[in-house]
């Protein structure tokens, strides 16, 4: 469903009052963002063909954490967990996360993840349900996820689409599977981008519900359209990062994560790059 014009700008007021400072007043701050990552979803095409080339690309540009995600390959790209932490470490990168399906062998993932000191599995998607009793079933499933992740010392989150801010049966159904899930062991990770093309507001929620969006996807969307596949090189866009960043910081946010999933006029490395560079400039 496409978002009007009037809509998107009611909804993200607070993104424009950037252009009421100078750019130096934006990226301003005595905390500069020295730690970020890079969703590979991201790279996806690049990373099927050379996954060693590309991480070591992706840390050329100065990325020092990765979120995975589970391909064909897996979630290690064909290595063994410890070949695949072995090889960050020598790039000088962590893997903090990543994106798996969740309903095949997931107690084995999480041992996987935690024998390399990852911090989060995560669930990337769910899709919009008939019901909002759907979503409460989702919740708890949610619980189970995060418990079998207590056990093996790390933790489940869960990562937003718009579909999960738009009203069903009269409720926000991400509202929902905060209230209903458990603080101690799931958390979410806010994808700032859908957020704000749902029409909402990203810097509310994470100050209504403080210290529960651990992470972020950072992940910029083009000026002045109604389209919802409309994601851009960080800065070309309409979303004010240096502002929510310093929200999200402030209300528990930890892992800071870019993810593009349009290239217009780039390649998915060139942006990456573009990407790093942006993020290198924030303060928080």
């Amino acid at each position: 469903m496409s978002v009007s014009r009037r809509r998107f700008l009611q909804t993200t007021g607070l993104l424009t009052a950037a252009g009421l400072l100078s750019r130096n007043d934006l990226f301003a701050g005595d905390s500069k963002l020295k730690n970020y990552g890079i969703q590979l979803w991201s790279v996806k095409n690049a990373l099927a063909k050379d996954p060693k080339d590309v991480l070591k690309q992706l840390a050329s540009f100065g990325y020092t954490q990765i979120e995975s995600f589970e391909g064909s390959n897996g979630m290690f790209w064909g290595m063994a967990p410890a070949d695949f932490k072995k090889y960050m470490d020598d790039l000088g990168m962590k893997i903090i996360s990543s994106h798996c399906n969740i309903e095949k062998d997931f107690e084995q993932k999480a041992a996987d993840a935690a024998s390399i000191g990852m911090k989060y599995l995560i669930c990337p998607y769910k899709g919009p349900q008939k019901s909002i009793d759907d979503f409460k079933k989702i919740a708890d499933e949610f619980n189970q996820k995060g418990d079998i992740c207590k056990k093996n010392g790390i933790r489940f989150a869960y990562h937003n689409h718009d579909y999960s801010f738009k009203a069903n049966d009269g409720q926000i159904p991400e509202d929902v599977m905060l209230a209903a899930t458990n603080p101690g062991t799931v958390d979410f990770e806010m994808d700032i981008y859908w957020v704000v093309t749902a029409g909402a507001d990203p810097v509310a929620y994470m100050k209504k519900y403080k210290n529960r969006f651990r992470l972020g996807h950072v992940k910029d969307r083009i000026k002045n359209t109604a389209e919802t596949d409309a994601s851009c090189t960080l800065g070309e866009g309409c979303i004010d990062y240096p502002s929510i960043l310093k929200q999200a910081k402030a209300n528990g946010m930890e892992y800071f994560i870019v993810e593009q999933e349009r290239y217009d006029n780039t390649t998915e490395m060139d942006s990456a790059k573009a990407d790093a560079k942006y993020m290198s400039m924030l303060s928080v």
